[in-house]
Parts: structure tokens; C-alpha cells; sequence
């Protein structure tokens, strides 16, 4: 007689309530419902009952006195005095596999796609701990999104966590569609937290298409929800994305936007009694940036690659969580209003830019071009005003004289329009042979040292502007 596989009635067991503890309904205050029980702890899930027999899900974010403190995740119309409070005991996961892909869903797992169910055969929990340091494989392989300034002058490597920082409006959102579409990662896992509903679904049919689609999860919470669910949503993402990074695939998990989020942290903080500090965020907004960026990275197996966009208000750059961010991160894309409005896409300004670990996953010939490029992109910058006002006589600085002559092989290089994609070779190679003029302008030592030469750029731009002025 063959054995009786149980593991099925073992999972079910584990994943059961065993004990319904509950509580009732005392307060609701502002965004807060405070209850008498149930005995459960900061973190933890409960449910409340609503007029009409329905629940909603609510957290545990703080105690007042013998009070629980709760955060409701959905709509509360219909909550009452004396409304049962019941404990949440099963950990939270999701029931998923390989058949994700191509499912959009909310900050809380449930689909809404309307492709019906998620259900798969694995448990995917929610709250996971970041890799330990030194489980960590090195980065040392590039990860190509198939556009030319990341690839040729930002490289990005195999489970690097990269900044996009902006004002609105600049072109954040079409940027993360077209690298979803074009880049090399495996999976695509993409957080919209805080988005219009009408944008998200222009995101998912436009910007992303079905292509994209096709090979990425979508977790989206509109800024009408629930300050938590957008919270939630973020986790959700990082959690699916960890799933398949644990099978082995490079994943590239985006999310749109970082500042969205902290504001929604701020507004649980203030509900909970944290006092504010800067621009009214709270101490748990800066506790919770770096716990989204350390679960990213590269694992033991697979990797997890991070585009983070940053909305930076007013455009300024030292907004705190701007600041925090650029800390916490491999790089720092930075997007230009001004290259914007001439219609420069994408409208990356490659001097403010860096990717940290180009050096780790590029070799010596591509870093030596890219520092080239960027050297004769900055002397142009440097003397472009004297230039443009006719106060430049060519011959007087051989360096200007060839960022002038370069400078529109420079732009069709940075300039990409949607839908195209340039192999990752092919980027490298027009690059080299760009930057071929200027490599004999700068000695090989110069060529040695990785920073040196911007500051003489700058130096001999303004010098050669000088001497050539009439």
C-alpha cells in the first residue's frame, strides 16, 4: 500500500486560524479606529465587521494605554461602536507561481485585472528580512536596457539599485515603460504607488504595452486608497519580486515613486502620534527607506536590480527624501526639465548622473570612452553661452573646437526616440568611436585617473572661452 502524501492537510493546518480572538470598536479618530482587544501586536492584521456582514482588513501600528490602534487597509463606511475586532494569527503571503506574469494587482494581492483568480502553488511571504551581507554574490554583470545613455554612459549591473530623481512632468513614468520593454532582465516587477488611476492604466496599455506586460506583475495602489495599502503595495512588490529572484532569474523591480510612499508612511506616523520632523515626515519614513532598498540586490541565486524613481519637489534636489535616497542607492539618474522642454528624450542630464558600480561591470576601454564622452559633452556645456553669442573664435582651444565639431554626434547619441532599442555592443562601439577625436586632446595618464579629467575640462573651457573672447 503506498503512503499517504499529507503535505497538502500539513500547509492547510499551518496556514489555519486556530483561535478567534477578537475585540470590539471604541474610538475612531481621523484615520485611526481604537479597539478593546483583540491581544495581538504592532504589525499584526486584524479584521473588522461592517454593517452588512463585510470585513475589512486593518494593522496594528500602535497602543493607547490598553487600546489597539489600528489603520484600516480599505473603506470603513458602515464601522460602529461595539464593532467586532477579530485577530489575524496566519502569517501574510501570497499563493503564486510562474503564472503571475502579465497580472496586474492591488496593494493587498488581490487582482484586478479581471483575468479572474491568482492562485499558484507556492506561498510567497510578505514580510521577508533583506539577504544577509555576505550571502550577497558580487555584481560584475551589466544588465542592458537597450537605451544608450544608461547602457553606454550609466551602465547598470545585475542587482544595482539605481535613483531616477525629477520634478513632474519630466518623463519618469514613459521612461520606466520603455526600459520594462527593452531591458535584458528575466521578470519585470513594477510597484505604482500613489498614480492616477486614469495613468496607470495608460502606463500598463501604452508605456509598458503588451509586451512588456507579458513578462512583468504589476502592483498598483491609486492615491485614493488607504495610506497603508500604499504602504502594503510596496511590499507586496518587493515579495514577488524576491520569489523569482529565489528561482534564479534576474528581475528588474521599478517602482513609481519612492516619495509617493513616504508620503503615505507620513500620514500613518502623524496618525499614530510620531512626532514630525522635516517637511512633517516622521522618523518611520527614514527607518522604512533603507528596509525597501536592502531586500533589492543580488541573492545567492538570481538578482534583484532596483529602479527607484524619486519625485523631487520643486525640483529640488536636496528635498529629504531625495537626500536620503541618493544615500542609499548604487547611482543616481537625474532627469532635466530644461533637456525636457527642448524636447531631448530621455531627458537625462549626464553630468548630475552617476551609476557607482559602471567601473565593477564594464571594461577599462568602455569606462575610458564613456569618461571621454562625458568630457566633451561638459566642455561644450562650459562654453555653449559664449559660443552661442558668437564670442568664441575657433583655433584658440583645440578642446572646444572639438566639442564643437562632436557635439551633434553627442546629442543623436543621447537622443533616443520611444519604441527604438540599440543592442547593448552596438551602444558600446558607437560610443568608442565618438570619443576616438578626443583621445588624442588628453594624455594617457590623464586617461588614468577617474576624476581628474572633468576638472580640467572645466579648467581649459574656461580658459580657452577666455583667450578666444573678441
Amino acid at each position: 500500500m503506498m503512503p499517504m502524501n499529507l503535505d497538502k492537510y500539513r500547509d492547510r493546518l499551518k496556514a489555519a486560524d486556530l483561535m478567534a480572538c477578537h475585540g470590539t470598536v471604541v474610538r475612531v479618530t481621523g484615520l485611526t479606529v481604537e479597539s478593546k482587544g483583540p491581544p495581538v501586536g504592532v504589525g499584526q492584521l486584524c479584521e473588522i465587521g461592517m454593517a452588512g456582514g463585510r470585513r475589512a482588513l486593518a494593522e496594528v501600528v500602535g497602543f493607547n494605554h490598553e487600546l489597539r490602534v489600528l489603520l484600516p487597509l480599505e473603506n470603513i463606511d458602515g464601522i460602529a461602536p461595539n464593532s467586532p475586532v477579530w485577530a489575524r494569527t496566519a502569517p501574510r503571503s501570497l499563493s503564486i507561481g510562474p503564472n503571475v506574469l502579465g497580472r496586474v494587482m492591488d496593494g493587498l494581492g488581490r487582482p484586478i485585472d479581471g483575468k479572474g483568480p491568482i492562485d499558484g502553488p507556492d506561498a510567497c511571504p510578505l514580510d521577508n528580512t533583506s539577504p544577509p551581507p555576505m550571502s550577497r554574490r558580487p555584481i560584475r554583470e551589466p544588465l542592458s536596457f537597450g537605451l544608450r545613455v544608461f547602457d553606454g554612459i550609466l551602465t547598470c549591473g545585475k542587482g544595482q539599485r539605481m535613483g531616477i530623481f525629477s520634478g513632474s512632468g519630466v518623463g519618469k513614468s514613459t521612461l520606466l515603460g520603455e526600459i520594462a520593454r527593452s531591458s535584458s532582465a528575466d521578470v519585470n516587477v513594477l510597484a505604482l504607488v500613489g498614480e492616477r488611476g486614469r495613468e496607470v492604466r495608460h502606463f500598463i496599455e501604452e508605456s509598458l504595452g503588451p509586451e512588456g506586460l507579458a513578462r512583468s506583475v504589476v502592483v498598483v495602489a491609486t492615491s485614493d486608497t488607504p495610506a497603508i495599502q500604499r504602504v502594503k503595495a510596496t511590499f507586496t512588490a518587493i515579495a514577488i519580486a524576491e520569489y523569482f529572484r529565489n528561482r534564479g532569474k534576474d528581475v528588474l523591480f521599478m517602482m513609481d515613486s519612492v516619495t509617493r510612499l513616504a508620503q503615505a508612511q507620513r500620514e500613518i506616523g502623524l496618525a499614530a502620534g510620531e512626532p514630525p520632523t522635516t517637511k512633517g515626515y516622521c522618523p518611520s519614513v527614514y527607518a522604512m527607506m533603507p528596509k525597501i532598498t536592502e531586500r533589492l540586490g543580488s541573492g545567492a541565486i538570481g538578482s534583484i536590480t532596483g529602479i527607484i524613481t524619486i519625485l523631487v519637489e520643486g525640483d529640488d534636489m536636496n528635498d529629504p527624501v531625495a537626500d536620503t535616497m541618493r544615500s542609499l542607492l548604487d547611482g543616481h539618474i537625474v532627469l532635466s526639465r530644461k533637456l525636457a522642454e527642448m524636447g531631448h528624450y530621455p531627458a537625462v542630464d549626464i553630468l548630475q548622473s552617476v551609476s557607482r558600480l559602471m567601473t565593477a561591470v564594464t571594461p577599462r576601454e568602455h569606462q575610458l570612452a564613456a569618461q571621454r564622452f562625458r568630457a566633451i559633452y561638459a566642455t561644450y556645456q562650459g562654453a555653449e553661452d559664449l559660443i552661442n553669442i558668437g564670442a568664441f573664435s575657433p583655433g584658440h582651444n583645440r578642446r572646444i573646437d572639438t566639442a564643437v565639431t562632436l557635439i551633434d554626434r553627442v546629442n543623436e547619441f543621447l537622443i533616443q526616440p520611444c519604441g527604438t532599442r540599440t543592442a547593448f555592443p552596438e551602444t558600446v562601439a558607437r560610443l568608442t568611436e565618438i570619443t576616438q577625436a578626443w583621445s588624442f586632446l588628453v594624455p594617457q595618464e590623464e586617461d588614468a585617473l577617474p576624476a581628474a579629467p572633468l576638472r580640467r575640462v572645466f579648467d581649459g573651457a574656461a580658459a580657452g572661452a577666455a583667450g578666444g573672447a573678441t
